[in-house]
């Protein structure tokens, strides 16, 4: 039975002492509280709301807020309350209706007795402040939506936080010294790579503008930055976020857009940083392996700039010169994150490149990994088992409990349950390799892809695409859907990977390919690329497609002799 109540009135010292009179739970109890203005909101939880509150009413920041709520239960704790405090931080962020003003650094996803009942009430809750006007979406729109999954309140797991804890110490140190420094951050796909890099501006920027004179209230280790000597290191320190592809970019800007002390103008794309007369003090790099070298541009006018670039910042233009060197150009430093096996396009930054980068030593060269997997439910071994899988050597078949992973003979079954899964859960989409022309850029009436009868079309915007209306009845190509969770992935592998079973091995097929530039050889600089260096890259688009669905996913193989291959695998 329901326990909790909310109580509400404006934000002011005579509701606060009356507030008093009534209950003496806001004196001497944990609670929740929201404090809103016209499109802001802060949340907190306290002790002894009472003070708190007057506390607040003294801060010029908060005292301009005009509503208050206080969510009281006479079983709550403190771990109650963080985690209450967190869950409605996080979906309050991700909906977008109101500007969150917390500091990242309080969030925290501890366990705790009882974690998983308590759970059920924040539900409630939630169903009674959106009743309130505090939410616009429902709570699975929420949990779905991009704004929410990239969102800098995320609760870091204890691999992240350990991360970034030492990414900061190491920073600062270099700071106090004077010096440079550069920082790879390695992790597989689902270990929350962007979610790090956003939070890491979001930590940053908070530390930069933190007032001394307004103590940070946090259990986590993160809040020992802010003390005074770490706000001096940053004054007039400037950052910047580089996001090579363009549906993420855009992803990632409209949270910076959403977030206080954050700007959209701090996402750019390694162009538009090599344009900019500017330099920065720190560039983070995320998805470090889809940043491009000279060659196999995606559009015409972009081999100019890329030359145009080279000259501005090195005095020639050296066809070894690729965008990591724009970007050490630009900054004093660098934080990297990257997957190597990730690389999806002839025109990335070489894997020796990355491999070269990860292998530096010194001082001011530091390496980190994140292994903790945040997407699939499958567990950390997935990721791993996918790569086995689609390699000459693949591993000893397996499941992976309470993770729906299924294998389809025939599309039309496999469409008609991702559509099923898209009714109950949101987010569940058909993605592909590039194995079909783009016939419907230019005919909308087209269909791209025909197969067991069933007529389906590629994406139609580049730009978020799998949060976009009509996603759920296209099929989204790995430029859509790289960096980005799905709750269920239909994967159809098409006939750019097959199997031969004379030679017992992979093979690509050139004739199945239709990525424009992705197969294209550059013959200034004398590169030539087989069909085993494009294998390579096909079986890395497909282990990135296979590890999208954090619930499930779905896999239907057009190659007859590959299908046969795989079958045992899902």
């Amino acid at each position: 039975m329901t326990s909790f109540r909310i109580e509400r009135g404006p934000f002011d010292a005579t509701q606060i002492a009356a507030w008093t009179q009534l209950d003496p739970h806001f004196a001497n109890w944990p609670v929740v509280y929201a404090l809103d203005g016209a499109d802001r909101i802060y949340v907190g939880e306290s002790l002894n709301v009472v003070t708190r509150f007057r506390q607040h009413l003294a801060s010029p920041e908060k005292r301009t807020f005009r509503g208050a709520r206080v969510v009281l239960d006479p079983t709550f704790n403190k771990s109650v309350c963080l985690d209450l405090e967190s869950f409605l931080i996080q979906r309050l962020s991700g909906d977008g209706l109101y500007q969150v003003t917390n500091r990242n650094v309080g969030i925290s996803d501890r366990d705790y007795f009882g974690r998983d009942e308590y759970r059920k009430v924040f539900a409630e809750i939630f169903a009674e402040l959106r009743a309130d006007g505090l939410f616009s979406a429902t709570l699975q729109e929420i949990e779905n939506s991009n704004l929410f999954k990239l969102s800098p309140f995320k609760a870091l797991s204890s691999d992240q936080e350990i991360v970034v804890l030492d990414v900061l110490e190491g920073l600062f140190e270099d700071l106090e010294k004077d010096l440079s420094s550069q920082i790879v951050i390695q992790g597989d796909p689902g270990t929350g790579k962007t979610v790090v890099a956003i939070y890491l501006m979001k930590l940053l920027s908070d530390i930069q503008a933190w007032d001394h004179s307004q103590p940070v209230d946090s259990e986590s280790a993160l809040s020992e930055f802010f003390v005074e000597e770490y706000p001096e290191q940053l004054e007039g320190f400037r950052m910047g976020l580089i996001v090579p592809q363009m549906s993420l970019r855009k992803t990632v800007q409209r949270v910076f857009r959403q977030t206080p002390g954050l700007k959209a103008s701090m996402v750019m794309s390694p162009f538009e940083l090599g344009n900019r007369e500017d330099s920065f003090d720190l560039l983070i790099v995320d998805e470090t392996h889809r940043l491009r070298q000279s060659g196999n541009q995606p559009a015409g006018p972009l081999y100019k700039q890329f030359s145009e670039i080279n000259l501005r910042l090195f005095g020639h233009d050296d066809p070894d010169l690729t965008q990591l060197d724009w970007i050490k150009a630009k900054s004093a430093h660098q934080i990297f994150l990257m997957d190597s096996a990730q690389t999806v396009h002839t025109g990335d930054v070489p894997t020796a490149a990355l491999a070269d980068l990860s292998r530096q030593r010194g001082d001011q060269h530091r390496r980190y990994r994140l292994s903790s997997q945040m997407r699939v439910a499958a567990g950390e071994d997935f990721v791993s088992y996918v790569r086995a899988v689609l390699s000459d050597v693949p591993p000893e078949p397996r499941r992976f409990q309470g993770y729906d992973l299924r294998f389809y003979d025939d599309l039309r079954a496999m469409r008609d349950a991702i559509r099923e899964r898209e009714r109950e859960a949101g987010l569940a989409r058909l993605v592909a390799g590039f194995a079909w022309p783009w016939v419907s850029r230019r005919d909308k009436s087209a269909y791209d892809i025909e197969i067991d009868g069933v007529q389906l079309r590629w994406n139609q915007t580049d730009v978020d695409w799998v949060s976009s209306p009509t996603a759920a009845e296209e099929v989204g190509v790995i430029h859509t859907v790289q960096g980005y969770d799905l709750n269920y992935a239909g994967v159809i592998i098409g006939r750019d990977l097959r199997y031969d079973p004379r030679l017992g091995r992979l093979v690509f097929d050139r004739t199945s390919y239709f990525d424009r530039t992705a197969a294209n050889d550059m013959p200034g600089r004398g590169i030539r690329f087989s069909d085993d260096d494009i294998l390579q890259l096909v079986t890395n688009i497909y282990s990135v497609l296979l590890t999208r669905g954090m619930l499930g996913t779905y896999v239907y193989v057009c190659d007859p002799a590959l299908r046969e291959r795989l079958r045992p695998y899902f």
